[in-house]
């Protein structure tokens, strides 16, 4: 890994602090930063004006494939720039080699290249959080090694190997099986907002694909009404497997009443098909342990009930 390029495509840092520590960690590893000025933007929530974003990302399509592209952060953004976005010049670019990399917001930006260009992205860290976190100090904290070692190996050896040791309390009737499919997913919010769009990936696409998905700040009640969306739109049923990452930082109420997470996941279990296994546990998300994820890229899965085991090459 020689360069990272930095973009800010969604919202502003939240401090001035991380991103900084961010770079500072990646320079110390022998890696040189480009674009490094876009941490500094701000243009109201977002990290910079609609026309700066946007020229950043379709900038992309002129990087030398030796490049490694990380996004700052998530937030919100890139929603308001899809129309604008040269997508066959971009997807050109990854199919000569350049890879791409963020999560949370980003998965708008990744799965508009799916759906039009059938390009591999690559869902994981991201500056800001996985490089340049800080402790209630202000002093930064080093980036997970089960993070860093994944992303290493997506970057450099374009493979996925990943074992999951936890019980499988959702599967059902499909407690054990070896499938493949096509991976693809992201942030459960996004997702759910790209529903009847162009870009979301068609059912033909996705048909017996292995969806990964994940969100934060999202009460169970909200990640409940958007499984039911995509389960009605026909996207749940669509699947050979589905996968759940980390759904963090959420908060119950009084009025739950014992209603959690485990409640509104068993609801959607009711609903899908038995012989299509809900896996949860997928160390992915918005947690410092996450693994990097190549969105579009054919994978095996094999699962039982008490884990699954999760590889792809690209």
């Amino acid at each position: 890994m020689k360069s990272i390029h930095l973009i800010a495509p969604s919202g502003a840092s939240l401090d001035a602090k991380s991103p900084l520590a961010g770079i500072d960690w990646l320079k110390r590893q022998g890696i040189a930063i480009q674009n490094a000025e876009c941490v500094q933007r701000v243009n109201e929530r977002f990290a910079g004006s609609d026309e700066a974003r946007l020229q950043e990302i379709n900038q992309l399509a002129s990087l030398d494939s030796e490049h490694i592209v990380m996004a700052m952060r998530g937030g919100y953004g890139i929603h308001r720039l899809l129309p604008q976005i040269e997508w066959d010049a971009i997807a050109k670019a990854i199919q000569n080699g350049l890879q791409i990399c963020g999560h949370s917001d980003f998965t708008t930006f990744q799965l508009g290249l799916l759906a039009k260009n059938n390009a591999v992205t690559l869902a994981g860290p991201m500056l800001n959080y996985d490089f340049g976190r800080l402790d209630e100090h202000g002093s930064p904290i080093p980036p997970n090694e089960f993070m860093w070692k994944h992303f290493q190996a997506a970057i450099q050896k374009r493979t996925l190997d990943c074992q999951v040791d936890a019980p499988q309390t959702l599967l059902d009737t499909a407690n054990a099986n070896i499938l493949s499919g096509m991976l693809w997913g992201g942030n459960l919010t996004v997702l759910a907002g790209l529903i009847g769009t162009p870009y979301l990936p068609s059912q033909q696409q996705t048909q017996d694909g292995i969806l990964f998905l994940e969100d934060v700040n999202e009460h169970p009640y909200r990640v409940e009404r958007m499984l039911m969306q995509l389960l009605d739109a026909g996207l749940l049923t669509n699947q050979a497997a589905i996968l759940l990452g980390s759904f963090t930082a959420y908060r119950l109420y009084d009025n739950d009443r014992g209603y959690s997470l485990e409640r509104a996941l068993e609801a959607i279990r009711k609903r899908v098909p038995s012989a299509i296994p809900i896996l949860t546990d997928l160390p992915f998300g918005h947690q410092v342990d996450k693994l990097t994820l190549p969105v579009g890229a054919r994978a095996t899965l094999d699962y039982n009930s008490i884990g699954y085991k999760l590889k792809a090459s690209w």
